[in-house]
């Protein structure tokens, strides 16, 4: 039987798109509420709200709300790094740290997820790992439907619960 490292995982998708229209997707409220979020507000150092098409910088603060929950499920931290063009760093829920990095390989476009679990019972890493492991690997390839396709997978519907797409 395999032996789960519950620190860490690492979701990676081929994506048919230019690298830096996957990075816009990523850093900008315009392309986040495109494939994975209602609403994804950011918010400078300075506490200036960035326009919708304003790429995020370090140290920036979000609040992010989904399709299929009610607003009262808000997720809010803070942006870690990004270089601008093909990676970022952000806190995510309980403090894990998720990085995500855009790259060619063997010539392909790839998107790589990596998040790592901070917390420190074996019991929380183990609920992240696995509850946002799900949610990576959907968000991922919605990402993908999005820019190849233009078809978004997302339920939006929060009346209807229990689904992988919400």
């Amino acid at each position: 039987m395999k032996e789960y490292n519950w620190n860490e995982f690492v979701k990676r998708i081929t994506v048919h798109a230019e690298p830096q229209k996957i990075f816009d997707a990523w850093s900008t409220q315009q392309g986040l509420e495109s494939w994975f979020l209602k609403k994804a507000e950011f918010t400078s150092a300075n506490k200036i709200i960035r326009k919708k098409d304003e790429y995020i910088q370090p140290g920036d603060s979000y609040e992010w709300l989904w399709f299929g929950y009610p607003d009262s499920t808000t997720e809010k931290n803070t942006i870690i790094e990004t270089n601008g063009v093909g990676y970022l760093k952000f806190y995510f829920s309980g403090n894990c740290v998720v990085s995500v990095f855009i790259k060619k390989e063997n010539e392909e476009i790839i998107c790589e997820l990596q998040q790592e679990m901070t917390t420190v019972g074996k019991d929380e890493r183990q609920f992240f790992y696995i509850e946002c492991g799900n949610g990576w690997t959907f968000y991922l390839a919605n990402l993908k439907s999005v820019l190849e396709g233009g078809l978004d997978l997302r339920n939006k519907n929060e009346n209807i619960q229990c689904v992988i797409n919400a």
